[in-house]
């Protein structure tokens, strides 16, 4: 797949980047699919991801959702990444990423055919997708990866189908809140795999393959029954 840079435009103003990739071929696409990245920034496996979920039929944005505070983050796996990245979590909050997500299903849904629209986040962005769910018009499901901040934003309420993927050996989500989440929010379709904190990631040592595919048949199924 061959995805872009594009520049777009959030409801208060705010210009960011977010990588676009569109199938290959003639089709239409079959739904619009937004990527929420990890803290480290659309970096090279947010945008094989993306590039992924493309050749599965979907027109795919993946915005650079720390652009508010800083351009063109890509963070290293390591240490120091990690903590600059919720660093600069913290700078951007809560309320502009939703903006700009809302600036993602506001391009992918137009046009005469204005394509149903769903979310995939990871890590930081697993947390993103959670707070979509509920705070995003026109999302017609959500699926969350080992987002940790959901745990801060329990009394959520998603106004739209939502899934969610856990690991059991991930020590930032102890299964017993997992446990809480899920009796408070029966409606949610919640995954545990036996993994850890970005087990999705095959550039992270806590990849795990078997977990990774699984989550993923499921994800695209989970789709594929929402974006219609």
């Amino acid at each position: 797949m061959s995805g872009e840079w594009i520049e777009l435009v959030a409801s208060d103003g705010h210009r960011f980047q977010a990588y676009h990739v569109k199938p290959e071929g003639d089709e239409d696409p079959r739904a619009g699919l937004v990527i929420a990245m990890e803290i480290f920034g659309v970096n090279g496996h947010i945008r094989a991801v993306a590039d992924g979920f493309a050749a599965e039929g979907y027109e795919v944005l993946a915005p650079q959702l720390y652009d508010r505070a800083q351009p063109a983050v890509d963070l290293p796996y390591d240490t120091d990444g990690v903590a600059r990245g919720r660093a600069l979590r913290e700078q951007v909050g809560w309320e502009g990423p939703m903006l700009d997500v809302g600036a993602c299903v506001t391009h992918l849904r137009q046009g005469e055919a204005k394509l149903p629209v769903g979310i995939v986040g990871y890590c930081y962005g697993g947390a993103v997708a959670w707070l979509a769910a509920a705070r995003v018009a026109n999302l017609g499901c959500a699926v969350g990866y080992y987002g940790t901040a959901i745990l801060n934003f329990m009394n959520a309420a998603p106004k739209c189908p939502t899934m969610l993927h856990f690991g059991s050996r991930d020590q930032t989500i102890p299964e017993d809140k997992i446990e809480a989440l899920a009796e408070k929010h029966p409606e949610v379709a919640i995954h545990v795999y036996d993994a850890d904190h970005g087990f999705n990631s095959d550039r992270r040592a806590n990849y795990d393959e078997d977990s990774a595919k699984l989550a993923r048949e499921r994800t695209l199924d989970f789709l594929a029954a929402h974006l219609r």
